[in-house]
């Protein structure tokens, strides 16, 4: 039974942060030392990212707010709000792209209504709350009261693949099921000032956005975009455990983020794809020969940073054309955490390379480290 990823949609909020301004600001705080300001330099400026967006209206250049509390436009000075504080912004705004961004993916299934969804996942490690983004999306869009919720919190940027893996697994319990799938992340609202390199590089990375879609069994329309969602697969790797991670602080989320993230990702990439390929005697050999490029026609690579692509596009032999979609999420967009695979997948399905029966690797990475994966077959 084919189960398929339908209606996959995106959002973002509306203020835009032009990466060169947002570089000027944070190397321009007071008690940031040189190393901090030449680290600040380095990271905005090789990140691969011109713009992001936030839900912070008070970070564009025409706000004046009276009581500023993340940014004081007259001065330049980056503010320190409390973790509360940044928590019930969350809430606030979250709230509002779950529900659009769920909407959006109703309203893009053929032949799918509010009524017909039986199961709501929702992703976020950026927020907390409750009753949380489950209920208000099943509260705003009408759903049956009966619609069963689940939420994945605090898993990081590799989340959206396991809450797929899970709408697939539903869905092919009960053939009817309708699953609504959305992840939400504003990690703007965890920015600071730092000395701290980990600090300043996510500084240089993170946005907020929010990705959508429809798992169902149920066939898709005549001329409808979709992906068949084949395999999934996960991999810890033997290393890295204390180089990527994400804590509750007194001033906000903060994030662990070593430069030693793309080099792991290079040496374990190969061996965390194997479980993915193993059931296919010709993608595991194109794996082991380098020819993973030929194999597979698009790759959905969550672009945590410009360097992990890089090391990616080599280990595994893939072409310039093949990381585009990545490379474009993260210039145009930046690393918005569980939702930016989504926002790839969508660039490939919408893209006019993307033909009937082509294979696309998705793969994510995360705390733990972990690696996760899933093999999709573009359908239109």
């Amino acid at each position: 039974m084919a189960v398929t990823l339908r209606g996959l949609s995106t959002a973002v909020p509306a203020t835009v942060l032009v990466q060169d301004e947002v570089r000027d600001v944070f190397a321009a705080q007071p008690g940031l030392g040189r190393l901090g300001q030449r680290i600040v330099a380095t990271s905005f400026n090789v990140s691969g990212i011109e713009r992001r967006h936030s839900v912070l209206d008070e970070l564009r250049w025409d706000a004046h707010p009276e009581d500023p509390v993340f940014f004081d436009n007259e001065s330049g000075e980056l503010l320190l709000p409390g973790t509360k504080v940044r928590n019930e912004l969350y809430a606030e705004h979250a709230t509002r792209l779950y529900v659009e961004a769920g909407r959006a993916a109703i309203e893009a299934t053929p032949g799918i209504e509010a009524s017909d969804v039986t199961h709501v996942i929702t992703v976020s490690c950026t927020g907390f709350y409750a009753p949380g983004p489950d209920f208000m999306i099943a509260r705003d869009l009408g759903l049956n009261p009966g619609v069963e919720r689940y939420h994945l919190g605090f898993m990081g940027c590799y989340a959206s693949i396991p809450a797929l893996r899970i709408a697939t697994q539903l869905a092919k319990a009960d053939a009817s099921a309708v699953v609504l799938v959305v992840s939400v992340e504003l990690c703007t609202l965890h920015l600071r000032s730092s000395n701290d390199p980990d600090t300043i590089v996510a500084s240089s990375l993170f946005a907020d956005g929010a990705g959508s879609g429809i798992v169902t069994a149920r066939p898709t329309e005549p001329g409808e975009k979709a992906f068949d969602l084949d395999r999934f697969a996960t991999r810890i790797t033997p290393v890295g455990e204390g180089d990527m991670a994400w804590k509750i602080g007194d001033h906000g989320f903060e994030m662990v983020l070593s430069n030693a993230i793309p080099a792991i990702i290079d040496d374990h990439i190969t061996g965390a794809l194997e479980p993915l390929f193993e059931h296919d005697d010709a993608l595991a050999a194109a794996l082991a020969g380098d020819g993973s490029s030929e194999a597979i026609e698009h790759w959905a690579i969550h672009p945590g940073g410009r360097s992990i692509l890089d090391k990616v596009e080599t280990r595994l032999g893939l072409t310039e054309a093949q990381l585009v979609p990545a490379r474009d999420t993260l210039r145009d967009y930046g690393n918005m955490s569980s939702a930016t695979v989504l926002f790839v997948l969508r660039n490939i399905l919408h893209s006019d390379a993307a033909a009937d029966g082509d294979r696309v690797a998705a793969m994510a990475f995360g705390p733990g480290l972990t690696v996760e994966s899933a093999l999709l077959t573009v359908r239109v």
